[in-house]
């Protein structure tokens, strides 16, 4: 078998099964351990898998840029968003990350909501003004344009000041093995350090994230009150996840 022939064969069982693990598919293939595992890097650097101990799982289209991911699943997200703004109460503080479907989160609350948001993305808070009794607090800091959100140090410490009723997370991978991930190093640190300021942390995961892994992790799923997802709740992946799911219908 051709390497081509090989990789088209990995992303195929990638697409079917969710997972790869090499050396079983060694095995069945007939070929050694290592040609799979080299396959998966060269899959890997090509942004098409997420290389993981023992195999691959599948790589998030949320890694892709802020503009890219605009137009990606957009009515799963806006249904995700709906599901999320109806966990903010009159009254409450609420943590909203950054991001494309935090963004739609900030554009479904109701025009009338008297709460107050903190976030540190710079395009959430701008997507408040018009909410006349939103009381908005801009964590500030370096600007991670990828996902348009404050990160580094000055935002940590900033963070750390904050206690919510709840926290609105975004991630790229959402995934019963890996957990909760993102691909960018400090950013993980960021969502972290915002799910330790608030009482309930909620993740934000339209159905291109589900299943899906990337490199840095952000917490461990037991560390969250539900997941909110469009994906169809007898996918095998929601319900191996092992914690509360919230359906966007």
């Amino acid at each position: 078998m051709l390497a081509a022939q090989r990789r088209e064969l990995l992303l195929e069982r990638l697409a079917r099964d969710g997972k790869i693990i090499a050396k079983d598919l060694a095995t069945e293939l007939g070929l050694s351990e290592d040609s799979i595992r080299r396959d998966l890097r060269d899959l890997a650097a090509a942004g098409l898998c997420q290389r993981v101990y023992g195999g691959a799982l599948p790589a998030s289209p949320a890694i892709a840029d802020y503009a890219t991911r605009q137009g990606v699943e957009v009515s799963g997200k806006q249904r995700v968003a709906a599901a999320a703004a109806a966990l903010v109460r009159p009254g409450s503080t609420a943590i909203i990350d950054g991001g494309t479907t935090a963004l739609a989160v900030a554009r479904a609350l109701p025009p009338d909501l008297r709460a107050t948001v903190v976030t540190h993305s710079p395009t959430v808070a701008g997507a408040l003004a018009e909410h006349h009794d939103v009381e908005v607090y801009l964590i500030g800091g370096r600007l991670f344009k990828h996902s348009m959100v404050s990160c580094g140090a000055a935002a940590v410490e900033a963070a750390r000041g904050v206690n919510a009723d709840l926290f609105l997370l975004g991630v790229t991978g959402v995934h019963p093995e890996t957990g909760l991930t993102t691909d960018d190093a400090d950013e993980a640190a960021m969502k972290r350090t915002l799910a330790r300021q608030a009482a309930d942390t909620y993740v934000l995961a339209s159905s291109e994230k589900i299943g899906a892994a990337s490199r840095f992790s952000v917490l461990p799923l037991t560390e969250v009150a539900a997941v909110i997802t469009d994906t169809d709740p007898g996918n095998a992946t929601v319900r191996a996840l092992g914690i509360p799911v919230i359906h966007a219908p």
